[in-house]
Protein backbone atom coordinates (compact mmCIF):
# COMPACT_ATOMS: atom_id res chain seq x y z
CA UNK A 1 0.00 0.00 0.00
CA UNK A 2 1.33 3.38 -0.94
CA UNK A 3 0.81 6.36 1.29
CA UNK A 4 1.15 9.87 0.04
CA UNK A 5 2.48 12.83 1.95
CA UNK A 6 -1.12 13.90 2.50
CA UNK A 7 -1.94 10.83 4.60
CA UNK A 8 0.12 11.73 7.69
CA UNK A 9 -0.64 15.41 7.09
CA UNK A 10 -4.31 14.62 7.72
CA UNK A 11 -3.41 13.77 11.31
CA UNK A 12 -2.07 17.24 12.13
CA UNK A 13 -5.44 18.96 12.69
CA UNK A 14 -6.76 15.99 14.67
CA UNK A 15 -3.67 15.83 16.87
CA UNK A 16 -3.82 19.58 17.46
CA UNK A 17 -7.44 19.38 18.58
CA UNK A 18 -6.74 16.40 20.84
CA UNK A 19 -3.77 18.20 22.41
CA UNK A 20 -5.93 21.28 22.98
CA UNK A 21 -8.54 19.15 24.73
CA UNK A 22 -5.82 17.59 26.90
CA UNK A 23 -4.49 21.03 27.81
CA UNK A 24 -7.98 22.15 28.81
CA UNK A 25 -8.36 19.09 31.04
CA UNK A 26 -4.99 19.87 32.62
CA UNK A 27 -5.96 23.49 33.28
CA UNK A 28 -9.26 22.43 34.86
CA UNK A 29 -7.35 20.03 37.13
CA UNK A 30 -4.86 22.75 38.04
CA UNK A 31 -7.73 25.00 39.13
CA UNK A 32 -9.24 22.17 41.16
CA UNK A 33 -5.87 21.53 42.84
CA UNK A 34 -5.68 25.18 43.87
CA UNK A 35 -9.19 25.03 45.36
CA UNK A 36 -8.44 21.78 47.21
CA UNK A 37 -5.17 23.18 48.52
CA UNK A 38 -6.97 26.23 49.84
CA UNK A 39 -9.51 24.04 51.66
CA UNK A 40 -6.77 21.77 52.97
CA UNK A 41 -4.80 24.70 54.38
CA UNK A 42 -7.91 26.02 56.11
CA UNK A 43 -8.08 22.76 58.03
CA UNK A 44 -10.77 20.99 56.00
CA UNK A 45 -9.10 17.56 55.93
CA UNK A 46 -11.99 15.24 55.32
CA UNK A 47 -11.80 11.86 53.65
CA UNK A 48 -13.42 13.39 50.58
CA UNK A 49 -10.56 15.86 50.13
CA UNK A 50 -8.00 13.08 50.59
CA UNK A 51 -9.85 10.99 47.99
CA UNK A 52 -9.94 13.95 45.62
CA UNK A 53 -6.21 14.53 46.03
CA UNK A 54 -5.41 10.88 45.28
CA UNK A 55 -7.71 10.98 42.26
CA UNK A 56 -6.14 14.17 40.94
CA UNK A 57 -2.60 12.83 41.32
CA UNK A 58 -3.54 9.80 39.24
CA UNK A 59 -5.35 11.90 36.64
CA UNK A 60 -2.35 14.24 36.31
CA UNK A 61 -0.14 11.24 35.54
CA UNK A 62 -2.65 10.07 32.93
CA UNK A 63 -2.77 13.51 31.31
CA UNK A 64 1.04 13.66 31.24
CA UNK A 65 1.17 10.35 29.37
CA UNK A 66 -1.76 11.34 27.13
CA UNK A 67 0.12 14.47 26.09
CA UNK A 68 3.35 12.53 25.67
CA UNK A 69 1.73 10.00 23.34
CA UNK A 70 0.04 12.87 21.49
CA UNK A 71 3.38 14.60 21.02
CA UNK A 72 4.93 11.35 19.82
CA UNK A 73 2.05 11.00 17.34
CA UNK A 74 2.80 14.47 16.04
CA UNK A 75 6.52 13.70 15.66
CA UNK A 76 5.78 10.32 14.08
CA UNK A 77 3.61 11.97 11.46
CA UNK A 78 6.27 14.55 10.80
CA UNK A 79 8.97 11.89 10.37
CA UNK A 80 6.62 9.87 8.18
CA UNK A 81 6.24 12.86 5.87
CA UNK A 82 10.02 13.25 5.79
CA UNK A 83 10.52 9.58 4.91
CA UNK A 84 7.91 9.84 2.15
CA UNK A 85 9.78 12.87 0.81
CA UNK A 86 13.05 10.88 0.93
CA UNK A 87 11.38 7.92 -0.88
CA UNK A 88 12.00 5.56 2.04
CA UNK A 89 8.71 3.72 1.91
CA UNK A 90 9.43 1.13 4.62
CA UNK A 91 10.43 3.79 7.16
CA UNK A 92 7.41 5.90 6.19
CA UNK A 93 5.06 2.98 6.78
CA UNK A 94 6.77 2.09 10.04
CA UNK A 95 6.67 5.61 11.48
CA UNK A 96 3.08 6.09 10.35
CA UNK A 97 2.06 2.83 12.03
CA UNK A 98 3.88 3.84 15.21
CA UNK A 99 2.21 7.25 15.22
CA UNK A 100 -1.22 5.63 14.78
CA UNK A 101 -0.49 3.23 17.66
CA UNK A 102 0.64 6.19 19.75
CA UNK A 103 -2.58 8.05 18.95
CA UNK A 104 -4.56 4.98 19.98
CA UNK A 105 -2.67 4.81 23.29
CA UNK A 106 -3.28 8.50 23.88
CA UNK A 107 -7.01 8.16 23.25
CA UNK A 108 -7.22 5.05 25.44
CA UNK A 109 -5.58 6.93 28.29
CA UNK A 110 -8.02 9.77 27.66
CA UNK A 111 -10.95 7.39 28.15
CA UNK A 112 -9.39 6.15 31.37
CA UNK A 113 -8.93 9.73 32.58
CA UNK A 114 -12.57 10.51 31.80
CA UNK A 115 -13.59 7.48 33.85
CA UNK A 116 -11.58 8.77 36.80
CA UNK A 117 -12.92 12.29 36.42
CA UNK A 118 -16.45 10.96 36.87
CA UNK A 119 -15.24 9.18 40.01
CA UNK A 120 -14.03 12.54 41.31
CA UNK A 121 -17.46 14.03 40.77
CA UNK A 122 -19.05 11.06 42.52
CA UNK A 123 -16.73 11.71 45.48
CA UNK A 124 -17.93 15.31 45.60
CA UNK A 125 -21.53 14.18 45.58
CA UNK A 126 -21.02 11.41 48.13
CA UNK A 127 -21.44 13.70 51.11
CA UNK A 128 -24.79 15.07 50.00
CA UNK A 129 -27.48 13.28 51.97
CA UNK A 130 -30.88 12.19 50.74
CA UNK A 131 -30.04 11.88 47.08
CA UNK A 132 -30.44 8.59 45.36
CA UNK A 133 -28.81 7.54 42.14
CA UNK A 134 -31.59 6.35 39.84
CA UNK A 135 -30.80 4.13 36.95
CA UNK A 136 -31.17 5.46 33.44
CA UNK A 137 -34.34 3.38 32.99
CA UNK A 138 -35.87 4.88 36.16
CA UNK A 139 -34.96 8.36 34.96
CA UNK A 140 -36.64 7.80 31.59
CA UNK A 141 -39.74 6.31 33.24
CA UNK A 142 -40.01 9.41 35.45
CA UNK A 143 -39.81 11.67 32.43
CA UNK A 144 -42.64 9.83 30.66
CA UNK A 145 -44.79 9.62 33.82
CA UNK A 146 -44.73 13.42 34.20
CA UNK A 147 -46.18 13.97 30.74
Amino acid sequence: MDISINTPALLFPAISLVMLAYSNRFLALANRVRALREGYQKGDRTDIIHGQIRNIRYRLKLIKYMQGFGGFTFLGSLFCMYFIYMNQEFMAHTTFALSMISLGCSLTLSLLEIKHSTRAIELELSDIEGLNDPTVVDYIKKKFDKD
